[in-house]
């Protein structure tokens, strides 16, 4: 592999401004320096082999044709020094502790809406709050025990933080998968570097989800709660289940009985369960309480979850904190409830329900990304420097007629890494998605999911929208050393 012509825009993960690979990137450089060509294109082939045997897919909506096809994966990692890491871990944590502390105060004395530091407007128009969680306690105070936390690089090399996803995180199993296929492809690698394992996190969530159990004394019964095979994170939902050990279950399998419990239906009889792992949004959980027209869900869940019967990760409601516009104001829920200065900087964001920030916005549309508050995926976005003019003036009329449904960002020169291409390296666009587990303790994963731009000068990573993965390698240089 040829690194001679190798440019990028932006601030590249593995080789630095003047052509050097980046102290934690040296190894894979020369390692990969020393394939020729055929070589490279074998290892690939391999790789995507092995995505393919291993089932790893996604439905990719974008496309208008709604199949699963297989995960694209690029076999250059990218590439993170452990002492950056070991800052960033503390900066994910502090978020979670701040975000669940806010989740637990909005549906409890909402001291920080009594306290003017979030506006009160934002909360009675949001889409996430529960009125059916007031007042409810969950199992160690935690409402969000399983977050991806979006976190971009931007030209500075400044890590960001994007998006907190509170509500159904996915992507995982693809971080568990790629790490898989990497160490079929660079076994000489794995053998001489120390490249820190992610191999734990399974077991980590287990762990996680039996401390919830209201019969902490037994082992506890433990269901992944699916919408079924045609969910576009199918794959991940039966890959976690059987990782876990636990029951992979859809609405029909449970039932909530006269005494609040709730159980799950098996070829012995009724089996009481302690804890929903569950994948199904709010509104599809319970025809009882949310939408009456739900067939994913399961009658009197939230019922039996009031009473302490069962415990569900992550809890009903915790979505009011998985807001674009509520993410802005993470940085002050950090300094209200922690009195600590955010470790992690946000992304700097316009809020269009304010006046100024509004007006800012309608007048740089062609600058800005525009996001929705609510959407995932990388839908509903305007990217306003690809955009055209029609495209902008119809984001225009939809901030004027709900302001706030919508908040900008900066269009960043987010950081690449080189993909293999038959030409050499090419450099595209990454974001990463680390996982964050809160129990008692909190836990990362080492490094993430990193999501990948497969279209070149492309923006946007999202699997759902045609981006690819990488792995992701912590690399702990003073061990090497």
């Amino acid at each position: 592999m040829d690194w001679a012509k190798y440019r990028t825009p932006s601030y590249d993960e593995l080789i630095d401004a003047d052509g050097t690979p980046r102290p934690a990137a040296r190894a894979l450089v020369e390692y990969l320096s020393g394939l020729s060509g055929r070589e490279l294109a074998e290892r690939q082939l391999a790789a995507d082999v092995a995505a393919r045997v291993m089932g790893i897919t996604f439905t990719v909506y974008s496309d208008g044709r709604n199949v699963d096809r297989t995960l694209p994966f690029d076999l250059i990692p990218r590439i993170l020094d452990r002492r950056e890491w070991a800052r960033t871990e503390a900066g994910l944590k502090q978020r979670m502790r701040a975000l669940n502390l806010f989740i637990g105060d909005i549906y409890g004395a909402q001291r920080i809406v009594r306290d003017r530091v979030f506006p009160a407007e934002l909360l009675q128009q949001s889409a996430n709050f529960r009125a059916q969680c007031v007042g409810v306690r969950p199992p160690l105070d935690v409402w969000a025990h399983i977050c991806g936390s979006d976190l971009v690089r931007a030209g500075d090399g400044t890590l960001y933080a994007l998006e907190d996803n509170l509500r159904i995180p996915s992507g995982v199993s693809y971080m568990l998968e790629n790490r898989m296929v990497a160490k079929r492809v660079f076994p000489e690698l794995f053998e001489t570097s120390a490249i820190l394992p992610v191999d734990d996190y399974p077991a980590q969530l287990y762990d996680t989800l039996a401390a919830l159990s209201p019969r902490p004394g037994d082992i506890p019964t433990i269901a992944l709660l699916t919408p079924g095979v045609f969910n576009s994170a199918y794959f991940e939902h039966a890959y976690l289940a059987q990782a876990m050990g636990i029951e992979l279950v859809e609405g029909d399998d449970l039932f909530v009985a006269d005494d609040d419990c709730t159980y799950m239906r098996t070829v012995y009889g009724p089996q009481r369960v302690d804890v929903v792992y569950r994948r199904v949004d709010d509104l599809f959980l319970d025809p009882e309480v949310f939408r009456p027209d739900s067939m994913l869900g399961v009658p009197g869940l939230v019922r039996s979850w009031r009473a302490a019967k069962v415990a569900l990760a992550n809890a009903p409601g915790a979505g009011v904190a998985d807001d674009k516009v509520v993410f802005a104001y993470v940085p002050k829920m950090i300094r209200y409830y922690l009195d600590e200065e955010p470790i992690l900087p946000n992304v700097p964001s316009y809020l269009c329900h304010d006046p100024d920030d509004r007006q800012y916005v309608l007048e740089h549309l062609d600058t800005l990304v525009v996001k929705p508050a609510n959407e995932s995926g990388g839908y509903g976005m305007l990217i306003g420097p690809r955009a055209s003019r029609a495209e902008r003036e119809q984001f225009r009329a939809l901030i004027q007629a709900d302001p706030r449904n919508y908040m900008a960002q900066p269009t960043l020169a987010l950081s690449t890494a080189p993909i293999a291409t038959p030409e050499g390296p090419s450099a595209r666009h990454i974001d990463l998605r680390p996982f964050v587990l809160s129990r008692e303790d909190i836990c990362v994963t080492t490094g993430g999911l990193t999501r990948v731009a497969m279209t070149e000068g492309s923006l946007v990573v999202n699997s759902s929208q045609g981006g690819g993965a990488k792995d992701t390698w912590v690399v702990d240089l003073e061990e090497d050393a």
